[in-house]
């Protein structure tokens, strides 16, 4: 994010992480597309922090994982919420049941780990900070692995609405 929200600990220009499994990195610089995507990140690492510690003891906030989309696999991942909008009660005053709007999201193009393209039917996976899935066993076929979110994880950050 070029400029985040107060207590943002991911990955922003000047901001030192931690990359899951690696290094601490710093991003230095990014470049953007015409229309202002974000398309490059450049960063450093400091190759004394393998393994998650630093040994002059300076501590990161935040961890990134990071997938690189050129050897990324491309899924269908349906991310499922409660059918009945709780916050709202179960019923309408009408006594129709309050159905969540949002109780299903499809993203038709996730960029996941390429070994998730060889999982199988009912196979299950923890996607970081995204919860618990399993390969969905009548929409997923050979190279097009589509993966339903069986349990969310709790998540404290929200994006601040524009």
């Amino acid at each position: 994010m070029e400029e985040p929200p107060k207590k943002y600990f991911r990955l922003f220009p000047g901001n030192e992480v931690r990359l899951m499994n690696a290094y601490f990195v710093t991003c230095t610089d990014f470049k953007k597309d015409e229309n202002g995507v974000v398309t490059e990140i450049h960063c450093t690492y400091d190759p004394e922090t393998k393994g998650g510690d630093s040994a002059d003891g300076r501590k990161v906030k935040g961890t990134i994982h990071w997938v690189a989309a050129k050897e990324a696999v491309t899924a269908e991942v349906r991310l499922y919420e409660n059918i009945i909008d709780e916050e709202k009660g179960v019923y309408n005053e009408d006594g129709s049941l309050n159905l969540n709007p949002h109780s299903i999201t499809v993203i038709k193009d996730a960029k996941l780990e390429p070994e998730l393209g060889e999982a199988s039917c009912y196979d299950k996976f923890q996607f970081v900070r995204n919860g618990f899935f399993c390969v969905d066993s009548k929409d997923s076929k050979p190279g097009a692995p589509v993966f339903n979110r069986i349990v969310s994880l709790k998540s404290s950050f929200v994006l601040p609405k524009n």
